[in-house]
């Protein structure tokens, strides 16, 4: 199978370079095509792959590239929906990152994050930090709970770092911190859990953890009120053999279940169900196994 992946490449950890590295370890032959060039690409592939990088949504791919299929990651962000679902019908298919946006699109499947284990997977590290989180601090009220863990413990990261880093300050961490601003299940749960820190995150308005086999307590730990945020983190570092075990779990489950060649299987899967493709099983088992899958 040929597949086209269009997505702009101003990023190295951008959404599309995971997708690329997924596909190409399912044996798939995939050329990279920048969106502005999409009025050049040839009708010669079996599929044309379009991710989403934050880019700019109105502008179409020609339609006589078929099958299309977009998958949507930023479908949380008000501003990203309304122009997603403005060109939603243009394609075949739109996998969304969040459950929510599938729902409301008659052409959709749910696909959500992931991770990539050989970026993200766990490292062999002596425990150095009690809390890890990577990324910007954002607005209120995550930019608060950030400031309560650097003054409650100060042997933290807390901070931003390139993305071939992210394994190793999680992998040296006990606790790793998520705060979802837009209730969306993001991609750090998905990098702290591969990385086998303990996932402190909270509480969503919906069952979208526990729909992809993410338990509390038993995956990872759930908080529900910023007050609750302290005691829960002081409770799991102070029983060691319980945050080891919870952390060991989710790292287990994610990497069973959540990188982005589970992501693709599944997208060629539905792709193959929903439009007609003709693709079958990965007959790539060595370089996945390689790839810890």
């Amino acid at each position: 199978m040929r597949i086209a992946l269009i997505f702009d490449k101003t990023r190295p950890d951008t959404t599309g370079i995971y997708v690329e590295r997924a596909c190409r370890a399912l044996g798939l032959s995939c050329d990279h095509w920048w969106l502005r060039d999409a009025a050049s690409i040839p009708p010669r592939y079996d599929l044309y792959l379009r991710v989403d990088h934050g880019d700019d949504y109105l502008v179409l791919l020609p339609r006589r590239l078929r099958p299309a299929i977009f998958y949507a990651i930023d479908t949380h962000l008000p501003n990203s929906w309304r122009k997603i679902r403005r060109a939603a019908d243009r394609y075949d298919l739109v996998c969304c990152a969040q459950r929510a946006a599938s729902n409301r699109l008659a052409n959709a499947e749910w696909l959500p994050l992931a991770c990539d284990w050989e970026l993200h997977g766990r490292q062999e590290h002596a425990p150095r930090w009690d809390v890890a989180f990577v990324g910007t601090e954002g607005g209120i009220p995550r930019k608060f709970y950030l400031q309560a863990l650097r003054e409650r413990y100060p042997q933290s990261f807390i901070g931003t770092a390139p993305y071939t880093e992210l394994s190793a300050i999680y992998s040296q961490a006990r606790v790793g911190f998520n705060y979802s601003i837009a209730d969306d299940v993001n991609m750090r749960i998905f990098e702290v859990l591969a990385a086998g820190a303990l996932l402190v995150t909270n509480t969503l308005p919906h069952d979208d953890l526990a729909r992809l086999g993410l338990e509390d307590r038993r995956h990872l730990i759930l908080y529900r009120a910023p007050d609750e945020l302290v005691g829960v983190i002081d409770d799991v570092l102070a029983r060691p053999e319980e945050r080891r075990a919870i952390a060991q779990a989710g790292c287990d489950l994610t990497r069973a279940r959540h990188t982005y060649i589970h992501r693709m299987t599944h997208l060629l899967e539905t792709a193959s169900r929903r439009l007609g493709l003709t693709w079958s099983s990965p007959e790539q088992r060595p370089q996945m196994q390689a790839m810890g899958v």
